[in-house]
C-alpha cells in the first residue's frame, strides 16, 4: 500500500498566494477539517504497516488556511513544549514546508513522533478557537506530523541553533521521549550529553511500548539520527544503577544527571488466577513483539499467541495490545473494561481504529478470576458486571458491582494493561534520593530537580504514568533549570 503523503509543493507559488489573498475569516471558518487517509481495515490487520497514511501537500495548505492566527494562541498554552503552533501552520499554509520544520525544531526534539502519538484533542487542539463557534478545530497534530515527514522524505533535515560548546558532561539514563528532549535541549545550549539506555535499541517506550502500526520504528530513528547530528552520544545496553552507579557516572565527569528510565514495572490486579500460563502484561507482551521481533519469520523470540485474547484496561496501551493480538493471528479480540467507553482513557482515534479492526469492547465489564484447563493455561475468565455510581476524587463515575451479574467468557491468552508503576532501579540505587511512597521520585515541579542538588528527573518515573508530550516537557523543563544551574 503507497503513503498519501505527496510533499511535493501544491500546484504552484501563485495559488497558494491567491488562496490567503482571498481568502476572509468568514471563508476559513467554512473550510472542512481534513480527513486523514488511513488504510482499509481488512488489510491493516494483516500487517504493521501504519494505519494513518498522512495528508498531502494540497490539503496540508488548505487546512493550514483554516488557522485565524489569533492574536493570543491558546493552542500554544496547551503544548506541553509550547511550540509555536501557529507559526509553523502559516509556513505551511506559505508553501514553505521547511520553514515550518524548523519552527517546530525550535521546540521539539521528535516532531514526526508527536504528530502521530500525541493526544492533541486535550492538549493545543481542545484550546483551539474554533470549539466557540462549535466547529471541528484545526487539525494541528496532522499539519505537525506533514512538516516533519515533508522535511524527513526530502532528505533536507533542518538543524537546530547549537551553541559553542562549553565543556560541561551531563548524563541522560534513558532514551524515552523525556530523555530525547532534554538531550535535545542540552545539546543546543552546548552541553556534552550522553544518553545510557539499559536495553539493546534507542527510543525507549517510542520503540518497545508502541506498535509500528501505529508510530513506525524507521521514523523514530531519523529523529534520534537528528540528535546524533547534534552531538549527543547514546550508549545501550548499559543500566545506570547496576553496570555503573551514581558515584561512577561522577567520576566519568558528569556534573548533571537526568533521570527519565520510565514506568516498566507492570501491575495486575491480584485476582485469582493471575499467575496461570496465558495471562501477561502489556509490558511484556509488547516488548516481546515489538522490540523483539516476535512473531516475525525471521526472528525467534517466542511470544505467547491465542485465538481468544482478551485485553484487561482502556488506556492507548490496552488499545496497542489488542490491536497488537488481532494482527498476530487471534481470532476474537475484546478489550474488557471497568468503566464506560466515555470514561476511556485511550485516545478517540485509537478505540476508532480498533472498533474499525473487529475488536469488541466489553465496557462495564470487570475480571475477578482466571480458570485454567487441564494443561494449566487459561482458559475461562469470570468476569463482574458493573454499573456507574457516583463521580470519584477525579471526576470519573466510579464503577459498582451489579449483585450476582457474572459472566463466564472462554479466552486462552489474557493480557493485563491496566496500568504500571515507576522503574525501582535508580530509587533503589540511590539511598539518599527522596521518593514518592508510590516509588516515584520527587522533584520540584517548576523545575524537575531531585533531593539531590545535580539529579533531575522527568516523565513516567516521576508521574508514574505521562503522555509522550507530557514526558517531553518534563524534559525541557528540567534540561532549562540543569543549564542555568550549572552555567553559575
Amino acid at each position: 500500500m503507497s503513503n498519501n503523503n505527496n510533499t511535493s509543493a501544491p500546484r504552484d507559488a501563485q495559488w497558494r498566494e491567491d488562496l490567503r489573498k482571498r481568502l476572509t475569516a468568514k471563508e476559513r471558518t467554512a473550510i472542512a477539517r481534513v480527513k486523514m487517509p488511513e488504510l482499509d481495515p481488512q488489510y491493516r490487520v494483516t500487517c504493521n504497516e501504519e494505519v494513518n497514511q498522512g495528508i498531502n501537500a494540497e490539503q496540508a495548505v488548505i487546512e493550514a488556511s483554516r488557522c485565524m492566527d489569533c492574536p493570543d494562541p491558546q493552542c500554544v498554552t496547551g503544548c506541553p513544549v509550547n511550540i509555536n503552533i501557529p507559526g509553523f501552520i502559516k509556513n505551511i499554509e506559505r508553501g514553505d514546508f521547511h520553514a515550518a520544520a524548523v519552527v517546530l525544531k525550535e521546540t521539539s526534539a521528535l516532531p514526526a513522533v508527536c504528530g502521530r502519538v500525541c493526544p492533541q484533542e486535550k492538549q493545543c487542539e481542545s484550546r483551539c478557537i474554533y470549539h466557540k463557534m462549535k466547529k471541528e478545530p484545526v487539525a494541528i497534530g496532522y499539519l505537525e506530523r506533514f512538516a516533519a515527514d515533508t522535511e524527513r522524505l526530502s532528505g533536507n533535515i533542518a538543524q537546530p541553533t547549537i551553541a559553542d560548546k562549553n565543556g560541561i558532561k551531563v548524563a541522560v539514563v534513558g532514551s524515552g521521549p523525556a530523555g530525547l528532549s532534554f538531550a535535545g535541549d542540552m545539546a543546543k545550549r552546548g552541553f556534552s550529553v550522553t544518553v545510557f539506555e539499559a536495553l539493546h535499541e534507542i527510543g525507549g517506550v517510542l520503540k518497545y511500548g508502541i506498535p509500528e502500526f501505529r508510530l513506525p520504528n524507521a521514523v523514530v530513528e531519523v529523529e534520534i539520527d537528528g540528535l546524533r547530528a547534534m552531538g549527543v552520544e547514546f550508549i545501550k545496553d548499559c543500566i545506570v544503577g547496576k553496570t555503573l552507579t551514581y558515584d561512577d557516572l561522577h567520576e566519568m565527569g558528569f556534573k548533571g544527571i537526568f533521570v527519565a528510565s520510565g514506568a516498566g514495572l507492570p501491575r495486575f490486579m491480584g485476582i485469582p488466577g493471575e499467575n496461570l500460563n496465558g495471562v501477561m502484561s502489556s509490558n511484556e507482551y509488547l516488548t516481546r513483539v515489538n522490540l523483539m521481533g516476535a512473531g516475525r519469520a525471521d526472528w525467534d523470540t517466542p511470544v505467547l499467541q491465542g485465538k481468544r485474547v482478551a485485553v484487561i484496561g482502556g488506556g492507548n496501551t490496552a488499545m496497542d495490545s489488542v490491536r497488537t493480538a488481532r494482527r498476530m493471528g487471534a481470532e476474537t479480540v475484546m478489550i474488557i473494561y471497568r468503566r464506560s467507553e466515555a470514561e476511556m482513557p485511550a485516545r478517540v482515534e485509537e478505540v476508532k481504529h480498533a472498533k474499525e479492526e473487529g475488536v469488541q469492547f466489553l465496557t462495564l465489564h470487570n475480571p475477578i478470576e482466571y480458570k485454567a484447563d487441564d494443561k494449566g493455561r487459561v482458559s475461562t475468565m469470570l468476569v463482574q458486571k458493573m454499573e456507574l455510581g457516583e463521580p470519584d476524587a477525579d471526576g470519573r463515575r466510579s464503577p459498582v458491582a451489579i449483585e450476582g451479574a457474572i459472566e463466564e467468557i472462554p479466552v486462552d491468552l489474557v493480557i493485563v494493561s491496566v496500568g504500571v508503576s515507576p522503574n525501582p532501579l535508580i530509587p533503589n540505587a540511590i539511598s539518599q534520593l527522596e521518593t514518592s511512597r508510590r516509588g516515584t521520585i520527587v522533584v520540584d515541579e517548576s523545575t524537575m530537580q531531585s533531593s539531590l542538588d545535580d539529579l533531575y528527573a522527568g516523565g513516567d518515573i516521576v508521574r508514574g504514568g505521562a503522555t509522550v508530550i507530557l514526558a517531553m516537557g518534563d524534559g525541557r523543563r528540567a534540561a532549562a533549570s540543569m543549564a542555568e544551574a550549572l552555567s553559575k
